[in-house]
């Protein structure tokens, strides 16, 4: 796919791995529709500033993915805006951290709900404009969480599994349409969701700073011993929408992370 003059819906896109999808896709010449809550407005309207900087157009939008109306609403509005979609990235994600044990029914719910339920209402919003017009991308944000359980983050290693098996069988669904469904999964970033939950229970535990396990975990998880960035995700992003005669797979990009 020639991606110059394509349009792209990101969800998530206010700030961290959804803003580094939508600036690596703007830089390539796609017109993005930014999708987030209005409690990060401040970070949505960066991001659009950032993306219309590469030269292309960009729509800031309104939405919650557990919500099929205002799904509904954002695929309508990316489509009277730019007449057409090429390019979905279901990226909208929301993590905490509690043992099976200690997790209450909403935490289970909200990460499944976002993480799963998300990425299904998204693509079925845009998957039949996309079957009319016999060409798009789908690609679906799952992580190494979905690849080997994890302590404390049942919920979240469970909603990433299942976006991988709701990757495959989309691919299978879309395929003589001639749309592709992929899957990026993300390893270690210096992201909100990293700051704001997961080391902080990390540090809890080791008794140091957030800082201190930050170096520490990057040192003895990460072979390549460097963190992957918000753009790395986006670089495989790109890839993903250009590449004709691949689907239903996961790219992970992780520095060999989930190889330990």
């Amino acid at each position: 796919m020639e991606l110059k003059d394509k349009v792209a819906i990101v969800t998530g896109a206010a700030r961290g791995i959804g803003r580094g999808i939508a600036l690596c896709l703007a830089r390539e010449g796609v017109h993005i529709v930014l999708a987030d809550l209005p409690a990060v407005d401040a970070d949505l309207e960066r991001t659009r500033g950032e993306t219309e900087a590469e030269g292309v157009q960009a729509l800031a939008t309104h939405c919650d993915v557990t919500n099929a109306a205002q799904v509904q609403s954002m695929v309508q509005a990316a489509i009277e805006r730019f007449e057409h979609v090429d390019i979905l990235v279901n990226n909208a994600g929301v993590i905490s951290v509690a043992p099976v044990v200690l997790m209450t029914e909403a935490q289970w719910d909200l990460v499944m709900g976002v993480n799963v339920k998300g990425a299904f209402l998204c693509s079925k919003a845009v998957a039949p404009h996309m079957m009319e017009r016999r060409s798009g991308r789908i690609v679906n944000v799952s992580s190494i969480a979905g690849l080997k359980g994890n302590a404390g983050l049942a919920h979240y290693s469970a909603s990433k599994w299942a976006v991988l098996g709701f990757t495959e069988s989309l691919a299978l669904e879309l395929a003589p349409s001639n749309v592709t469904v992929n899957a990026v999964c993300p390893g270690i970033i210096d992201s909100a969701m990293w700051a704001e939950h997961i080391l902080p229970a990390i540090a809890g535990v080791q008794s140091v700073s957030p800082e201190e396990a930050w170096q520490a975990f990057v040192k003895e998880r990460i072979p390549l011993g460097r963190p992957q960035t918000p753009e790395d995700i986006g670089e495989a992003v790109v890839y993903l929408c250009r590449a004709d005669n691949v689907t239903g797979e996961a790219l992970t990009v992780s520095g060999a992370t989930e190889l330990r």
